[in-house]
Parts: C-alpha cells; structure tokens; sequence
C-alpha cells in the first residue's frame, strides 16, 4: 500500500460520450405504463424526453470542466484506488471537513456547498466559519476504483477515510454524511474519535429495536407510518441490491437509459420535489449525477455496497456514539427520527434542528441551508 496522492483530472474520452449518444438513440424502449402517475414507475413519456435531452443537448464537458476546477487526487488504500476532491479554503486554519455521499448520489451533490464552505467572506459569511473541504467517492463510485474482494462495506469504509484525511496531514477534523454517508460518518466518530471534533449528520440512524414506540409525539407516529410506507413501497430496489446487485448491474451497465430510470425514480421520490424530480434541481444537474454512475459503469459496484452492508451491522446501529454530534432533519427524508430517539444513540448532541424545506440529497436540494446548519454545528466545537 501506498500513501501517495496522486493528481487526478477527469479527461473522459471523446468516444465514450458518441457511445452514449449511440445507446440513447437506439433504447428499446417498453410499452407505456397503464396508469396516470408515478406508482409502476417512472413514466415513459418522462424517460424518453429526458434521454433525448441527454443524447442531443446535455453538455457533459462543462461538468467536467467544474469539477476539474477543484484540485482531486487517487489513493490507494488497501489496495484499491480513492478518488477524493479536495477543496482547500485560502484560510490556513479552516477547519478540515469530509463530506461522504451516498446511493443514489455523488460528488456531485456537494459543488455548490464548497464555495460557501471553503471561502465563506465570499458568500457573506465570516473567516471563522471555514472548511478545507474533502469530498471522497465511495469505493465502486464516481472515479473510485472497484472491489475486486468482498469486505468494503461501511466499516472497512470509514477506517478507509480516517486513513485519508491523515494522509491529507489533517490530525483534527470534522464529517458529515446523509445516506450511506450517514453510516460512515457515524462509525469514523466511533472509530476516529481521537481526531475528529464532531460529527454532523442529515440522516441519523438508529436501530429499531432502540426506539421509544409507546407515547409517541404526532411527529414519531407519523414518522412510523412513513417507514411502514417506506418499507412496502419504495425500498424494492435496496432488497435487490442487497441480494443480487451482479444481476441488476448487467441492465444498468449496459443501458444509459435503464440506469439513468432505476436512479432518477430515487430522486422524485425522495426529493422535495412535489411530485417531479425538475422541480427539486435542474435536469443538467440530474444527469451530472446519473453520468458519475455510466461514466465508469458503476451499476454493479456501486450496489455491491448493500449486499456487503445490509444485514451485517452497516454503521452498527445499536452501538451509541459519544463524539459531538449535530444533526438536521429535513421534512421529505426517508427516515424521520425524533430527537428522543436519536439520543438513544448519539450521547452528545449539540445541535438539532428540523428545517421546513428540503430531502434526502440536503446539499444538492438546498445548499444555502446545508450550510448555514453546517456551521451552526460546527461552531460549536471547532
């Protein structure tokens, strides 16, 4: 193993874009869903005028471009190679930050946080509130290399960026996570409580068997109810990635189309969106997404991360953390926990605040509020 940061730039070859455009143009396309909604699924008539925009008006180069406006590396660590962008701020003693990512989501989820977080006096903001930021794509994501072995689940994960930031020379920092994030973050605050100040998290987790189910607030009750819902209608696509992800990615590896449906589903569902994913973000923004998974044919590997996860204590929910924890809850996330439940598990939490406005994908949905929570929290234990 090596601990070399090796300077990274996306250079995606010209040919790998005609392919796309070539597989577009030639989807075999199904038969139109029976009914008016979205409840078979995404609707035909959305996927075939969103796929005609990607094939013939997107432009991947000026995402590329953005991203390449940040400085990115590859490391390897256990033998396999970590993409990470690493927005420095121009104030030498901003705090550290590692941001993680989840499924369905990216890097791309957090650029139009770093300004704000690295040069915050840009933004209106004051020097005291700023982050050297470090956003690293989850093994089998992004521009990350893929497992070749089983064993990178989140544990293994989390060592994994620990191991980082002390590469990147940072003996002090803070994380922050949502989704699969979320569990990282939280077992690098049990891991690497040594260095890492605090923890702030937009999609806390505990274990169902810790929560308090007798009476409960309005608030908790509807919250059961929306896991109920949850686990009946909308969590399909995590049994099959958590069973059979080598099957699924055949499909999506191979049709832009059928891993651009199975992604962009994820996101009218679980956005703030009333009802269509455009209205949460931008469709250039959607596809920015939906490309770091065809880009390197990610359908398998990056779904491999529920098979190696589920069912073998991902983030070890029942296990507290004691770290300085904050953490935001948005009204449209998938899981809604009370603050009394969340101290079940997180022994010192400094800062809760549940927002108005705003999903799962807190950062991409609502950068301005992720933050302004971001630095409430973390002015409190910088």
């Amino acid at each position: 193993m090596t601990a070399e940061l090796r300077p990274f730039r996306i250079r995606v070859p010209e040919h790998a874009l005609d392919d796309l455009r070539d597989r577009l143009r030639r989807t075999r396309w199904p038969e139109p869903e029976t009914v008016d909604d979205w409840s078979q699924g995404i609707p035909l008539a959305y996927m075939r005028e969103l796929c005609a925009y990607w094939a013939d008006t997107y432009d991947w180069r000026a995402t590329e471009s953005r991203l390449n406006a940040h400085p990115q590396f590859l490391t390897e660590i256990d033998d396999l190679d970590i993409h990470v962008l690493h927005a420095r701020s121009p104030y030498p003693d901003a705090l550290p930050l590692v941001l993680t990512h989840g499924w369905p989501g990216s890097i791309v989820e957090f650029q139009n946080v770093l300004g704000p977080l690295t040069d915050p006096v840009a933004y209106g903001g004051e020097a005291s509130d700023a982050f050297h930021v470090v956003c690293p794509s989850l093994p089998g994501y992004g521009f990350s290399g893929k497992p070749t072995a089983s064993g990178w689940g989140v544990e293994r994960i989390a060592r994994a960026w620990a191991d980082l930031m002390g590469r990147l020379g940072y003996e002090r920092y803070g994380a922050q996570g949502g989704d699969w994030g979320s569990s990282v973050t939280t077992r690098i605050g049990q891991l690497d409580a040594g260095h890492v100040v605090g923890i702030h998290l937009n999609m806390p987790v505990v274990a169902p068997t810790s929560l308090y189910l007798e009476d409960m607030s309005d608030t908790e009750q509807a919250a059961v109810v929306d896991m109920a819902e949850y686990q009946q209608s909308e969590s399909g696509y995590a049994k099959q990635q958590a069973t059979r992800p080598q099957t699924l990615g055949y499909g999506l590896v191979d049709s832009p189309a059928g891993q651009c449906a199975w992604i962009m589903e994820k996101f009218r569902a679980w956005t703030d969106c009333d009802g269509h994913p455009e209205h949460a973000l931008s469709r250039d923004e959607l596809l920015d997404n939906v490309m770091l998974y065809w880009l390197n044919g990610a359908g398998a590997s990056s779904a491999r991360l529920y098979w190696e996860s589920f069912e073998k204590s991902a983030g070890r929910p029942g296990e507290t953390v004691d770290v300085p924890t904050g953490c935001s809850i948005f009204p449209k996330e998938l899981v809604r926990i009370s603050r009394r439940w969340a101290e079940t598990r997180f022994t010192d939490i400094r800062w809760w605040n549940e927002l108005d406005e705003g999903g799962h994908f807190a950062a991409f949905e609502q950068p301005e509020l992720f933050v302004d929570e971001l630095r409430s929290f973390f002015r409190l234990v910088r």
